[in-house]
């Protein structure tokens, strides 16, 4: 079974720090077309800032995210998982939980970032790379 830790091999982790502006913020995921990023200090994980944070704690109650720090509109109750935690299990976890951004942890340092999304492309990935076994299996008998 795959485990998280194989999923991000080679993958850029992307973050904000606390006190950054979320209209710096937002145009830099867009440029990384990105829908969320860790918000940390000093190396800490403090928070997941994410499209829905903007439309919900910015856009609608109006703020103006060149003047509003990341900080202030950060998710901050977050679910975590460890880097050996498998995929099977990580979704599950996201399922469960409710979302679609999952910190990943290598003890009390952040060790990735990973979403719903990554996980469905690498078990589709999985999936047709076993397929693809089975059926050179079932034309060389």
């Amino acid at each position: 079974m795959p485990l998280l830790k194989d999923v991000l091999k080679g993958r850029n982790l992307y973050s904000a720090e606390c006190g950054d502006i979320v209209a710096d913020v937002a145009v830099r995921m867009a440029d990384l077309n990105i829908g969320a990023v860790l918000v940390l200090s000093g190396g800490e994980l403090r928070g997941v800032f994410s499209e829905r944070d903007l439309m919900r704690r910015v856009v609608v109650p109006r703020l103006d995210p060149a003047r509003t720090l990341v900080d202030e509109v950060m998710s901050t109750d977050l679910t975590v998982a460890d880097e050996c935690t498998t995929v099977e299990e990580a979704m599950d976890l996201m399922r469960r939980c409710g979302c679609r951004h999952l910190p990943v942890m290598r003890g009390s340092r952040v060790a990735g970032f990973i979403s719903m999304r990554d996980l469905m492309i690498h078990e589709i990935e999985q999936k047709t790379a076993e397929l693809e076994h089975m059926r050179n299996y079932i034309q060389s008998v």
